[in-house]
């Protein structure tokens, strides 16, 4: 009897230690492996992250650095394709103009050529002389008042066919040209004068163009010069410094 209830009470004790023992060894093994596996990949992970941070700024750095010249360039590459623009414009505006005179001059039976050019913001047309003939001085008219109302009218069909208010300048037979070079030497005397004698100087009435002209010379020499009265006697008055 004492044999066999000793092993009775072997038997369960055994049994029962076994699988509670192998099942928290088991667990407990697990736990410690996982531990030292879990911490390095952790610790890669942060290192990873401060490595992305790093790059990233320095990269956002140099990404502003490299911005700078672009806009630069950008600035640029605006105001040249902006003159480019405005160049193209006023070649239009003498193609146009070209055409207009070049069909007036085919009407009224007359000779001629057509220069077309750009001179600063204005388009520059000019009828010359041409192999077949000279041009007819009468379409200057006295004191280039046919010339000028050529000019207007020339203006005008600009503005009809492109939509835009033109400043085209005009000239026929190099009429402008030598009054220009007639209108810097009459500013020249008047601006000497004036200096000389400390009062002001009343030139004769002229046209816009022909003011123009004057005004350039005066600021030129120094001084400042007005424009009163009202067309066809508007006039220059060149004031003293």
């Amino acid at each position: 009897m004492s044999d066999t209830q000793a092993t009775d009470v072997e038997t369960p004790t055994d049994a029962t230690a076994e699988p509670i023992t192998g099942k928290t060894t088991g667990e407990t093994t697990e736990q410690v492996t996982e531990v030292p596996e879990s911490t390095p990949s952790v610790e890669v992970s942060r290192s990873d992250e401060a490595v992305e941070t790093a790059s990233s700024a320095e990269s956002s750095d140099a990404t502003v650095d490299s911005d700078e010249p672009e806009v630069e360039d950008q600035g640029n590459k605006a105001d040249k394709g902006e003159k480019k623009s405005r160049v193209r414009m006023l070649e239009r505006e003498g193609e146009v103009a070209a055409d207009f005179l070049e069909t007036l001059l085919d009407i009224a039976d007359l000779d001629g050529d057509i220069d077309v050019d750009v001179d600063g913001d204005r388009a520059a047309i000019a009828i010359v002389d041409s192999d077949e003939g000279r041009v007819p001085r009468r379409l200057v008219g006295t004191d280039g008042k046919v010339l000028e109302a050529l000019q207007e009218l020339t203006r005008l069909a600009v503005q009809v066919e492109t939509g835009e208010r033109s400043r085209l300048m005009l000239d026929i037979a190099g009429h402008r040209a030598q009054r220009r070079s007639a209108l810097v030497e009459l500013a020249k005397v008047a601006i000497a004068e004036v200096q000389e004698s400390g009062t002001k100087r009343a030139l004769e009435p002229m046209t816009a163009f022909e003011r123009k002209v004057v005004h350039d010379e005066v600021a030129a020499a120094g001084l400042v010069s007005e424009s009163e009265g009202v067309d066809p006697h508007r006039h220059i008055v060149i004031l003293p410094a």
